[in-house]
């Protein structure tokens, strides 16, 4: 497939705005959350609580936004998000307490909801319609760097201008780059004829019925490797310490997991047409569980720890883009941005309360528990897709079995 002008204009915005919108809220707390507890008075696992108050506030409000994308389009959804994290940013940089302070993360979920991932996703969509995937995982090529970018432009605008004015300046961000982007620089979104069905037309033929059941296979599946990515991802220097690290060789095998994830979301972007959502997910999810493995049996050596973190790097790399895809692959474009949103509900969740029970199996009962359990979800994960597999591969066969007309 070919990359349009049309197409590198999507890209163009949504990863502007995508790396804006992850980078100065979620990604925020890494680089001010430290500073700014002694401020407000709070505790620093307080502070960093306001991302799972966050990831909640947006679960809860995923459906409501997917029948907004539906009604009116992710272009002023998006644009709408834009001033709920312009709002709460504001509220941030004024925050004095606890108060304040969870009010703020409150008004951020509202823009994360609006703005963050399946928003985007269905922007493309919108656009380009089945064939977006190409799109989409360029987009999550970009949008994987948002930390990288980010962490170090925060630090220095805190250092030489404190955090609150940081945050008024990321606000501003949102309000004067973001939604102007959203509003007048993407592309319009494809005007179907009233007599044609495409988007409609979803890539497997599948009955009412199992429908609810690949929505389902398709929710397991994806919470639960968000749930295992996100869980392990903040306490992922801890695992490697307990398992022989140094502190030193700790960050540069955390450092080269950042690496091999955005190469997995490279080598996704390159197949293109011919990558299969299912298929990838089967690899990360076996990626994974062979990591887990490795690091539960094998003698604790640095060959050991180089092991685990290539296959959990490009394991965890690869499902980040296959969750975004696999509804793609399985509804139609018209469909994808209710049904994106749908299971952004689970998954949302699960990444809020994940780290707080990853934190506390490996604080209380060691990295070994917190591994078996990573191994159980894991494996529970890839029998959902590999039944959602036989599910399509049912479908399918049943539409070719089906006589033409003479």
């Amino acid at each position: 497939m070919s990359f349009s002008l049309r197409s590198a204009q999507t890209v163009g915005v949504l990863a502007v705005t995508q790396l804006i919108g992850w980078g100065t809220t979620f990604e925020s707390v890494g680089v001010l959350g430290r500073r700014l507890a002694p401020d407000l008075g709070l505790a620093n696992e307080i502070v960093f609580a306001g991302l799972s108050v966050m990831m909640l506030v947006s679960a809860l409000l995923s459906p409501l936004v997917g029948r907004l994308l539906d009604r009116h389009g992710a272009a002023r959804v998006m644009a709408a998000g834009s001033l709920f994290f312009a709002g709460g940013l504001i509220l941030l940089a004024s925050a004095t307490g606890i108060v304040t302070y969870a009010a703020s993360w409150i008004i951020l979920g509202f823009g994360g909801a609006f703005v963050l991932s399946a928003p985007a996703y269905t922007a493309v969509v919108e656009r380009e319609g089945i064939d977006g995937k190409r799109t989409i995982a360029i987009l999550m090529l970009f949008t994987g760097l948002s930390a990288t970018i980010f962490w170090p432009l925060l630090s220095l605008s805190s250092d030489m201008i404190g955090w609150r004015t940081t945050l008024f300046l990321a606000a501003a961000l949102h309000a004067f780059v973001c939604m102007p982007l959203y509003l007048f620089c993407l592309p319009k979104p494809i005007e179907y004829a009233p007599s044609d069905t495409t988007a409609d037309l979803a890539p497997v033929p599948l009955t009412a019925r199992d429908k609810k059941l690949a929505f389902l296979l398709v929710a397991m599946t994806a919470a639960i490797a968000s749930f295992v990515t996100f869980g392990l991802s903040p306490s992922l220097l801890e695992v490697l310490h307990q398992a022989g690290a140094t502190p030193e060789f700790a960050l540069q095998l955390a450092a080269a997991r950042g690496v091999l994830g955005i190469s997995a979301r490279g080598v996704d972007m390159l197949l293109g047409k011919r990558g299969n959502p299912f298929i990838t997910t089967v690899t990360g999810l076996s990626l994974m569980l062979i990591a887990f493995t490795c690091l539960l049996v094998l003698p604790a050596s640095s060959y050991t720890l180089w092991i685990f973190i290539a296959f959990y790097g490009f394991g965890s790399g690869i499902l980040v883009v296959a969750r975004a895809l696999l509804p793609l692959a399985l509804f139609s474009p018209r469909e994808y941005g209710r049904q994106a949103t749908r299971l952004a509900l689970p998954q949302n969740i699960a990444n809020a309360a994940a780290p707080i029970i990853f934190t506390a199996l490996i604080d209380r009962t060691g990295t070994a528990t917190a591994l078996i359990a990573a191994v159980l979800l894991a494996s529970i994960a890839l029998v959902s897709i590999i039944m959602l597999i036989s599910l399509v591969r049912k479908a399918n066969a049943g539409t070719q079995l089906i006589p033409s007309r003479p």
